[in-house]
Parts: C-alpha cells; sequence; structure tokens
C-alpha cells in the first residue's frame, strides 16, 4: 500500500478493540517516529498503554476511551509547531494505515493523565489514537475542489490531483477551513481560515497535497 492507497483507505475510528498492538508493529512505529522527530525537530511519542487519556466523559460517550495506545504530538513551542505537528503527524498515520491499524486525531483528551514527557518550553499539541478499530471508519463528508481551491480547466494534473488528496485529509470536526492557492511560477499558497487547530489542520493538508502532486511542501512556510 502506498501513500495515496492509505490516504483513500484511512478514516478517522473512534472505537477500537481491546487487542494490544503487536511488538512488531510497535517496533515499526517508534521507528518511523524517531525519523520524523528528527526530521520536524519534535518529541512525538509513542504510549503503549493508553490509560485514562480519553477518560473525559465526551471521549467515552464517542468511544475513544477504547482506543488501546496513544501518539502524543509534543514539540518545541514554537509558532511553527501546530504546521509540523499535522505534517509529520499525517506521515505516521498513514503508516499506521499501512501496516494495519487505525487511528483518530484527537483534539480533546486528558493532559493530566496521559504518560508522556513534555519538558519545560515544550507543548503537547493534539494526541492520536491507535490500535485495532472496532470498524475501519466512515468517509468524512467533503467540500468540492471548487470551494477549497483555486480551479478551473487551466489548472495544472499536479496540481489538481494534489487538491483531490487534500480533500481527504482529516481536520478538526469536519471543518475543512482552508484555501490552496496557485500562483505565479507554480507557487502554492495554503490559507488558513482560522477554527479549532486549523493549523495543525494546515500540516496535514499540505502533506496530502504533496503526496496527490509530488511536490514537496514545507510546513510552517
Amino acid at each position: 500500500m502506498n501513500d495515496i492507497e492509505a490516504i483513500k483507505a484511512r478514516h478517522s475510528v473512534r472505537k477500537y478493540k481491546p487487542d494490544r498492538i503487536e511488538a512488531e508493529k510497535v517496533t515499526i512505529l517508534k521507528e518511523k517516529i524517531d525519523e520524523l522527530n528528527k526530521e520536524g525537530d519534535l518529541n512525538l511519542q509513542f504510549v503503549e498503554d493508553a490509560g485514562k487519556t480519553y477518560n473525559k466523559f465526551f471521549n467515552v460517550v464517542s468511544g475513544l476511551g477504547s482506543a488501546p495506545s496513544v501518539i502524543a504530538c509534543v514539540g518545541k513551542d514554537d509558532a511553527g509547531l501546530d504546521q509540523r505537528v499535522g505534517y509529520y503527524g499525517q506521515q505516521l498515520v498513514l503508516l499506521a494505515q499501512k501496516i494495519g491499524l487505525n487511528t483518530c486525531w484527537t483534539g480533546t483528551f486528558n493532559k493530566k493523565n496521559i504518560d508522556a514527557d513534555v519538558p519545560d518550553g515544550q507543548r503537547l499539541v493534539i494526541c492520536i489514537a491507535i490500535g485495532y478499530g472496532a470498524d475501519s471508519g466512515k468517509p468524512h463528508k467533503s467540500k468540492t475542489a471548487a470551494q477549497v481551491s483555486t480551479s478551473g480547466e487551466d489548472m495544472p494534473e499536479w496540481f489538481v490531483k494534489g487538491v483531490e488528496m487534500a480533500l481527504l485529509a482529516p481536520t478538526a470536526i469536519n471543518q475543512q477551513k482552508f484555501m490552496i492557492n496557485l500562483g505565479p511560477n507554480d507557487a502554492v499558497e495554503f490559507v488558513d481560515k482560522g477554527g479549532v487547530l486549523s493549523q495543525v489542520d494546515i500540516g496535514i493538508v499540505k502533506y496530502n497535497f504533496e503526496v496527490g502532486s509530488g511536490r514537496k511542501q514545507t510546513p510552517g512556510a
């Protein structure tokens, strides 16, 4: 399964089976985390036992309390942190899909109960629930390409494909509050239209666009 196939197959999952993630898959995830932390100047952490991370009422009702494990998205608290978390965290989410696991980006969780290390000067931005889903999730309702991007018959194919993948990106409460504009010299502009965790969303959207277009994007730029 390549990244495009993983993007198309992956949906947010909130209810999980009690099965623990096998040691060999944990190793794969941790090796990827080490790689992404180095490349993205992050401190992503795999927490094998989610414990009471999702013990808040909303999480319990939605089913997230069943998640066996969680990935804590931590990093140096600077202006670009949220976007980097989205961009690099999405790569981890797609890897999970490829090895048969399910995930859910979660902005609501109990920060006091998660077993994550957050040193001074760093911030826990968001978490990713991970495990074996009770189901594979469902596709989210999506805006059209015309609603989120420069569009028209003269758009290059790489841009159209990038937007197609960007529309499949998970965003907080499915808000899809972004615009992707094509400027002079094929410069691509990502516009944050605000909303909950919108900069994390922009990072995720950038990576999905990169996969679809084949053109490298830079989080925070």
